[in-house]
């Protein structure tokens, strides 16, 4: 069993990843009506990536004998004035993720919970891939983002991603 802190941790931040899927599904189809279909598909895989947290978290709980219980996903409330504003609102969101990834990985350590942190150490990892991500997609949409032919050529660069599953084994 884990401990009561830890498990109310993991279980919100269950909900909190499935939040992060409808974000960026909201900002994939705010591109979609944009035209730019490089960076609604970078943000379909982007969705497909945080479902999969959540249910990887989802899978740790349940192996760990504790019960899962969701609550209601509120609907993004983003407003997008400029092209670049759900690339910021991203890593916004991608730095929240991490305080919250954070506030789990201590209060397993707290309780000297070793098998979470264990399993966190990979969304430890992750995060820093996603916070990554969202800062090198603001860098390039600042030097090229304004020069319609460098934004055609970003855009089909991130048409370009593939989505992989994460390698995580619980």
């Amino acid at each position: 069993m884990l401990d009561a802190k830890v498990k109310e941790l993991i279980n919100t931040q269950v909900n909190k990843e499935f939040y992060s899927a409808y974000l960026y599904l909201d900002f994939a189809n705010y591109y979609y009506d944009q035209g730019l279909d490089g960076f609604a598909h970078w943000y379909d895989v982007q969705a497909q990536e945080e479902r999969d947290h959540a249910m990887l978290m989802r899978t740790y709980l349940q192996n760990n004998g504790e019960r899962v219980t969701f609550s209601e996903i509120a609907k993004p409330d983003k407003v997008y004035k400029n092209l670049d504003d759900p690339l910021k609102f991203a890593l916004e969101h991608e730095q929240y993720v991490t305080s919250l990834i954070n506030a789990i990985y201590k209060a397993a350590s707290d309780v000297d919970d070793y098998r979470t942190m264990q399993c966190f150490d990979w969304f430890v990892k992750e995060q820093g891939e996603e916070e990554k991500n969202a800062d090198d997609l603001i860098k390039k949409f600042s030097l090229f983002g304004s020069d319609p032919k460098g934004l055609y050529a970003l855009n089909q660069e991130l048409l370009a991603r593939v989505y992989s599953a994460p390698s995580l084994v619980l």
